[in-house]
């Protein structure tokens, strides 16, 4: 029962898809959280040559794309599969997780209260997607933020058994993420000038941890509330340190853990 939004994706928007036809020299796909089709042309489901489109895709599957283009007029959705990085299909994926678990979290209030569990749903989503982009953030702010569900205009009646059920099954959120920094100077004071370089990076934020490994190799540590601010974590502090290797003729390298 994943949530249908209105209207067309955004542009750049990274959307889950499930494949419904493969033909020749494109895929059709249905956009799970629009109820709309989009198309992913040969050229942007793989890079290279591609002799058999189902080597890569299948029907039934999901799939995390891109949005392209867009015309509203003809309906028309562009799709690329080769576009999206390991990391944004980690973000759609966990992001549509929370949402399914949001949406189990609705249907045992509904149980318990014998309301309709689709009525209860629209409406309390209807609420909810005034102020978020989303259920499942919502749910997480629920979490610290005792009364918000009343401030949102839920009725009590409904928002004291959600806050119930919301508390018991959403804990604060904390993610962890990493990999392997390997920084180098040739210079005579390479020993400052890779300090100065941990330094930036772990300037960054006061989740951002970096432990020396030996051979010029670091594992670095972050932590933040979801994955999406985990990974921008990372990626600002790693680019910080090779960015200030690279500066005096150092060299720097991150490798992501998996």
């Amino acid at each position: 029962m994943l949530l249908k939004k209105n209207g067309f994706p955004e542009e750049d928007e990274i959307v889950m898809c499930t494949v419904s036809k493969i033909h020749f020299h494109s895929v059709f796909v249905n956009l799970d959280e629009y109820g709309r089709t989009g198309l992913i042309h040969i050229s942007e489901v793989s890079p290279g040559r591609i002799r058999n489109l189902r080597d890569f895709v299948v029907e039934g599957k999901k799939v995390i794309c891109k949005v392209l283009r867009i015309n509203e007029e003809k309906g028309h959705i562009d799709l690329s599969l080769r576009r999206v990085t390991e990391g944004q299909k980690r973000n759609k994926a966990n992001e549509i997780k929370q949402e399914q678990k949001a949406e189990k979290i609705i249907e045992f209030v509904a149980r318990n209260l014998k309301e309709d569990t689709a009525k209860l749903y629209n409406e309390i989503c209807a609420k909810i997607l005034e102020k978020y982009p989303s259920i499942y953030p919502a749910f997480e702010e629920v979490v610290k933020k005792e009364g918000l569900l009343k401030e949102l205009g839920i009725p009590d009646k409904i928002a004291k058994p959600l806050t119930e059920a919301i508390k018991q099954r959403i804990k604060e959120a904390e993610v962890q993420i990493g990999g392997e920094l390997s920084l180098i100077s040739y210079a005579s004071d390479g020993i400052e000038i890779i300090k100065e370089a941990l330094k930036t990076a772990s300037d960054v934020d006061e989740n951002v941890n970096i432990l020396y490994e030996g051979g010029g190799k670091y594992k670095i540590m972050v932590k933040a509330p979801d994955y999406k601010k985990a990974e921008k974590l990372l990626d600002t502090a790693t680019k910080r340190a090779i960015d200030s290797v690279n500066k005096h003729n150092g060299q720097g390298n991150f490798v992501r853990a998996e």
